[in-house]
């Protein structure tokens, strides 16, 4: 049997996301970072590329599509307003696009739900940290109930840990994790909100998923909301249920924890850490379909 050969891949965007996510892809087993780019060769991300011997250059997507026959995707961590210009580009060279932004140009993906449906397509969506979340919950909920008439999430997070990518995206935030609930639930009616918390010390993520049902079925809610946590902690080890799902005030409500593996972010940064997981989660499945 021939050895693996990685498939090579660059990292659009080096602030917090883009780092962390360059550790995660250097731990991969078939993934490997041909390039890290950005604007600025003297940030902390540029640094500690530099520091660990990755490619780094100062001229952003130009950089990328420079060396479009060398790459195969790019995760692309830099902002939903700058991802619509990137992906035409991407499309063109013929480079897998994986958008870690909530621009919602490409199709929505959460690997413990829709993976499969994902591997053939040019550009993929992670959706946001809150989607990643929430959705397969609601998926969850949606698979053991009929009629599933309202959705809501409610996601905590860090003060700290929103950092200012994600405070300008915070509109395209809440309308992207909407659509996801939306899409992935089968439900017209959905709300999605983030509360960032100041508290010191910081805070770790949690995400309530609430749902309005007209007879829910609390056991099979429970069967299959188990059930989705386990295929999450395939790739998000620090996911956590707890709370199992219960009937509060006419509402099923279950919530959930995320904890960061802590490779560049701190452990309490779990929004962060979960649409990176999902990212290479992605990136993995795909480039493991592509080598057969």
């Amino acid at each position: 049997m021939t050895d693996f050969v990685k498939m090579r891949v660059a990292i659009l965007g080096t602030g917090n996301i883009g780092t962390d996510l360059l550790l995660k892809v250097m731990r991969s087993p078939v993934l490997e970072c041909r390039l890290f780019a950005g604007r600025n060769l003297a940030s902390p991300g540029m640094t500690k590329a530099s520091m660990l011997n990755v490619p780094v250059s100062a001229k952003g997507v130009e950089s990328i599509l420079d060396l479009e026959n060398e790459i195969s995707l790019v995760f692309d961590a830099t902002s939903a307003e700058d991802h619509f210009k990137h992906a035409p580009l991407f499309e063109k060279a013929g480079i897998v696009a994986v958008d870690l932004t909530p621009a919602k140009i490409g199709q929505m993906c959460v690997p413990a739900v829709n993976l499969e449906q994902c591997l053939n397509l040019p550009n993929v969506n992670m959706i946001t940290c809150g989607g990643q979340a929430s959705i397969p919950l609601a998926y969850a909920i949606s698979q053991a109930n009929e009629g599933v008439e309202y959705i809501e999430t409610v996601s905590s997070i860090a003060s700290r840990s929103a950092g200012p990518a994600t405070r300008i995206n915070l509109d395209e935030y809440l309308y992207t994790t909407e659509t996801g609930l939306s899409l992935f639930a089968q439900c017209e009616h959905t709300k999605a909100i983030l509360n960032l918390n100041p508290a010191q010390p910081c805070v770790h993520m949690q995400t309530t998923v609430m749902a309005k049902v007209s007879k829910p079925n609390i056991e099979k809610t429970r069967e299959k909301v188990v059930e989705m946590v386990a295929l999450i902690k395939k790739y998000v080890p620090g996911y956590q249920l707890i709370l199992e799902p219960i009937i509060e005030s006419g509402r099923l409500v279950t919530m959930v924890r995320v904890d960061g593996l802590g490779d560049y972010l701190p452990k309490y940064a779990g929004n962060l850490d979960i649409i990176n997981c999902a990212a290479v989660a992605f990136a993995e499945a795909y480039a493991r379909r592509r080598s057969n």
